[in-house]
Parts: C-alpha cells; structure tokens; sequence
C-alpha cells in the first residue's frame, strides 16, 4: 500500500512524494526503463521521478491526484497478482479522466483509487481497458441480453468470449454456442469444401482464438467434440431453444431483420444471449435493414436488455486503429452534412 509523505500545493502546482512499501512491487510499478512511468508524465502532464521505492509527483493540483490516483490502482493490481503493462497504464488513466469528467460538481474529498471490472479464466484474468469495457463487462453478469455495439478492436467480442468461457469452467451453464453470419451477408456455404464445420471454420476463427486464449487447448477440443462448445452458422439456429447456454452472435450488423428476430427469440431458461457489431460495417444488399441496427432501436430500454455503446476512444488495439476509425467516421459525418445540405 502506497503512503505520503510531505505534499504541498498552491493554486497552480503541486508536489506530492509517494512511497510504497514494497520495493519489488514498485520496480514493477514503474516498467521497464520507467515506462510506465514515461507514459503517465505524457498524458497527464505531471513529472514523476522515481527515487528507490518512492516517486516525486510535480504538475498542477488535478494532474498530480489524478497521476497519484493512477500510481495507486495500478500498485494495488500488482497486490492482487496481476500484471501491469503498458496497456494496464493506459486502461487505468482512461478510466480516472472518464470519473472526473462525470463530476457535475467540485469536490474536496480525496478520490481513491479505481477498480475495474475483471474477468477471471483458468488462463488469465481480463480487465476492462475502458470505461465503456467496464460496464459491457458488468451488464454480462447482470443482463440477459447484451448488445456490444461499435468498432472494431474494442473488444466485444473477445470479451463475450471471456464471460462465456467462466460461466462454463464454472459450471453455471452447460454448454456455450457460437454463431456468425458466415458469409458476408447470405451464408452461401456450399461452394466451400468439406463439412459444415469446415466451411463455417475460417469465419469464426477468431471465435476460437479468443476461446483458445480462455482454455486450454486440449480442453477446447474435448468441449467442441461433446458439443459443449458449438459452433452453428445462424440459419441452422430456427426451431431450437437455446437453454442452460451462453450464445454469442458476432458480427451481428449483417444479420436480416428476420433473422435477428428469429435469433433472439431462440433464448431459453438459464441462458443469456451477447450480440456483437459494427453498424458502420453492414455488407447486407443495398435496401436491406440491418436486424442489429433494428434490434438496438426497438430493443433500447425493455428490462433484462442492455445496450453497451463502444466508440473510437475504446480502441485497444495499435493507437493507430483508433486513428484509423475517426478518420472513416469524420468522411462519413461530411458525406451526411453535404447531403443534408444538398
């Protein structure tokens, strides 16, 4: 646990020394070659200089609580046995700005440190990047249906796949169902060689990679070959009542207004349903509605269905990627404007 020693502050600086009692933990607190660090002095505009296990903390008032926020979480994650990256940095400081810049009013009480939602596999534990992350993750253990609607790369359906795998090694459930609409926009798989499990294979890998990240490997096979693990393309889904299960759709934008309908309507008892994907990627003919962006309309508010909205900002791939969807969504936004005008 982290302890203070001699702050002081005015109206335009601060200066706070922390110290953590634990000297492993703190080399770890910092990374390698302070990267950690580097990274926090970057976003918030404060300097951090390490000293043994104490680090001298100088910036303004709220960058030096937030930076000492920051230090605190992450110590406390390497308390508790998980590892602290640069990602972990990243993750904890999007989820202090997002706090504070939900204050509607001043305060003067000392904000303590973040916990974010996780997730716990045989593997590894996950924790939400993201403020949006972190309440997709807590709808899964409330909601019966979950949506995860935005981008790619913000981790909807890696997620889904987590909170899955848990509930099955667990055993609140029995078995765990995978679905795709596996072509583009109409499942024409017969050209395709091989079963149908073969076929539908390559459009839900990565389905499996997150399933593999989750499982043992040899534990994946065995549950896919009892069936405690299916994979089903969504047209094979009609007449079945889906119980006891967690079924996951992905890439749900390029499912027909009738085939979301007939989807949702298969959930059975002890079962919850997560819907992932993109409304800006729909690959469905031209004219035909997209049963994800209906499904998200109609759907918004009714008791038992949360709707998580993902955006740029949760990106948690390359920094690039983030760039590379604002750039797409501002060309889209002028398209709109030009036509509005026109």
């Amino acid at each position: 646990m982290s302890r203070y020693v001699s702050p002081t502050t005015d109206s335009h600086a601060s200066q706070l020394e922390l110290a953590f009692e634990d000297n492993r933990l703190a080399a770890q607190l910092y990374g390698d070659f302070d990267q950690n660090l580097a990274l926090i002095e970057q976003r918030l505009k404060v300097q951090a200089s390490p000293r043994g296990n104490h680090v001298m903390l100088k910036g303004g008032p709220s960058a030096v609580d937030q930076a000492r926020r920051v230090l605190e979480s992450l110590y406390a994650m390497l308390e508790d046995g998980q590892a602290v990256d640069i990602g972990s940095v990243d993750s904890v400081i999007r989820m202090i700005d997002m706090e504070d810049s939900q204050l509607t009013l001043p305060t003067f009480e000392k904000k303590g440190r973040v916990r974010m939602a996780q997730i716990a596999t045989r593997k590894a534990t996950i924790v939400a990047r993201t403020p949006a992350q972190d309440a997709y993750m807590r709808a899964m253990d409330r909601s019966e249906l979950i949506f995860g609607v935005g981008p790619a790369g913000t981790g909807k359906t890696y997620l889904a796949v987590a909170h899955a795998a848990t509930l099955l090694e667990r055993g609140d459930i029995n078995r765990i169902i995978l679905s795709r609409p596996a072509v583009e926009a109409g499942e024409r798989l017969g050209f395709l060689p091989g079963d149908m499990k073969e076929k539908v294979d390559p459009y839900l890998r990565p389905l499996y990679d997150a399933l593999y990240d989750m499982m043992r490997p040899e534990h994946v096979e065995r549950c896919i070959t009892s069936g405690m693990i299916e994979v089903a393309p969504l047209a094979f889904m009609r007449g079945r009542t889906l119980a006891n299960a967690v079924v996951i759709l992905d890439e749900a934008q390029n499912t027909t207004s009738m085939q979301m309908k007939m989807f949702l309507t298969r959930l059975g008892e002890n079962s919850k349903m997560i819907v992932t994907g993109d409304p800006t990627q729909v690959d469905l003919p031209r004219g035909e509605q997209s049963g994800l962006i209906e499904a998200v309309r109609l759907l918004d508010g009714v008791e038992g269905v949360h709707i998580s909205r993902f955006n740029d900002k949760d990106v948690v791939r390359h920094a690039l990627v983030g760039r590379i969807v604002r750039a797409y969504e501002a060309d889209a936004q002028k398209r709109i404007d030009a036509q509005t005008k026109a």
